[in-house]
């Protein structure tokens, strides 16, 4: 249910969209860094998950906990529709806009770590008759088990999706305020989702079974004392207004996320820290691929004349295609090393980025005029969509399942959170990147000049930077998992 809640939360997706654009003035470049700012909850998965492991009997606290902090985020953008004056007057639409925006994502970070060590415990690790399950077993059961947990995150965007198709029909002849007041609703419909994942918690008390014991977890001052070190230097830097605090954070957090990785690694023979090491690279460079930013998104809406009721469309078959993909790529995702993994995903990607850049230059024109209008900018859109869409979370499930597959019994939300936090610490390097991007390549509203540029750089790196790192493990003779 936690997860299902996380897939819901996509029903805001669109009207932020449109609501920021048309209301906030806001740049590309701030809003980039915004999403490293709000990116930086999702580190703090760390203390956080250790505090599950120490709390395992009631961490349906933490459930609620993240459940009232999620609400709070969408009824301030219900303010910021709704009373917008009122809102205004104790502090700017903006601060209200970045506040909302940090709150959600530590809700949903403290949900997603009770429900990540619950994926763990539901694999057993002997059968019935108390014969422990051999490696490759194990690893077929926590990638069965992480694709459920994508499935529901997935079911619920798909959901949504289909509601946004509904919601949005006929809004291009709505006026400004009608569709602010149509947000709004869009908005209020969304407290179902902090309602979803505490369900989430009731159902549990009638469906509870039998669990394998698991010897208490003592408390790891390692992990704590990096954590609040890390906790810290966030706040020093992020409150103190010190240059260049986006760097500084990101530095400081990925050295004490490494020093956090050294001490669990510890936990694990030889062979397995290895593979650790290995894993964890190349993940991280596939993830930390930076990206063009929301000046694309409005290119699209602004040019190409993309408006809500597309982009629900385009939301429904992402979703539901990335349903259908990874039940036919699971085997697939099963039987191959992380490292060819990312490799096709990464040349999928690049390619897949090429339709996009086309259509800056005019494709959709020319394929519009040979074709009687039929494969315009949206029939490439859906096509390209269509095509794209299971890539996003295949990557993420053989990680998952490894993460999940290696964590010792008695620190499974530690080592999850840790590993996740370092994984999460990647889409941080990316938005840093994005940030990069957005000020050589600059994008504003009305003047796309530079997003060509933007696209086509954005496109080689998302080649590149997978494909070293796979290259750099080889030639160290490390395995990845």
């Amino acid at each position: 249910m936690v997860y299902v809640a996380y897939g819901v939360s996509g029903l805001t997706g669109i009207v932020g969209t449109f609501f920021v654009k048309d209301h906030l003035d806001l740049s590309p470049e701030f809003l980039a860094a915004l999403l490293f700012w709000a990116g930086i909850p999702w580190a703090l998965k760390m203390p956080v998950g250790h505090v599950v492991d120490l709390i395992w009997r009631w961490k349906a606290a933490l459930v609620w906990l993240g459940a009232a902090m999620i609400a709070a985020s969408l009824l301030i953008m219900i303010g910021l529709i709704r009373h917008a004056e009122e809102m205004r007057a104790v502090m700017s639409a903006g601060n209200w806009f970045v506040l909302s925006s940090l709150l959600a994502p530590t809700g949903y970070m403290i949900q997603d770590s009770v429900a990540d060590a619950m994926t763990v415990e539901a694999v057993p690790r002997a059968d019935e008759s108390g014969k422990p399950y051999d490696e490759q077993a194990r690893k077929r059961m926590h990638t069965t088990m992480q694709t459920l947990g994508r499935v529901a995150l997935i079911g619920g965007l798909a959901l949504v999706a289909a509601a946004n198709v509904y919601l949005f029909h006929g809004t291009e002849n709505l006026s400004k305020e009608g569709k602010a007041a149509l947000y709004a609703d869009v908005y209020t419909a969304a407290l179902v989702i902090p309602v979803l994942s505490v369900l989430g918690v009731i159902l549990h008390r009638f469906l509870r079974h039998e669990r394998e014991a698991v010897e208490k977890t003592p408390p790891n001052w390692a992990v704590l004392g990096g954590s609040l070190a890390f906790v810290a230097i966030t706040l020093a830097v992020g409150l103190g207004g010190v240059a260049h605090a986006e760097e500084i954070i990101f530095a400081g957090s990925l050295a004490v996320i490494l020093f956090l990785l050294w001490s669990l690694a510890r936990e694990l023979e030889p062979g397995a820290r290895n593979v650790l090491v290995a894993t964890a690279v190349v993940l991280f460079l596939y993830r930390a691929v930076p990206l063009t930013g929301d000046g694309s998104t409005w290119w699209m809406i602004e040019v190409l004349k993309f408006d809500e009721a597309f982009l629900a469309q385009l939301s429904l078959v992402t979703y539901a295609l990335t349903l259908v993909g990874m039940f036919a790529l699971r085997r697939f995702m099963a039987e191959h090393s992380i490292a060819t993994i990312v490799v096709v995903l990464s040349v999928a990607a690049a390619v897949l980025a090429l339709p996009a850049i086309g259509m800056f230059y005019g494709l959709h024109e020319w394929t519009a005029a040979r074709t009687g209008g039929i494969v315009d900018a949206r029939a490439i859109m859906l096509i390209n969509t269509a095509l794209e869409s299971p890539l996003g979370q295949i990557a993420m499930i053989p990680m998952l399942a490894w993460i999940a597959n290696s964590a010792p019994a008695y620190l499974k939300a530690t080592f999850f959170a840790v590993m996740a936090s370092f994984s999460n610490l990647a889409l941080a390097a990316s938005q840093l990147g994005t940030v990069y991007l957005n000020r050589a390549f600059v994008v504003k509203r009305g003047d796309y000049s530079e997003l060509g540029a933007l696209m086509i750089v954005a496109a080689v790196l998302t080649l590149a930077l997978p494909l070293l790192a796979v290259a750099g493990v080889r030639l160290l003779r490390l395995r990845t998992a």
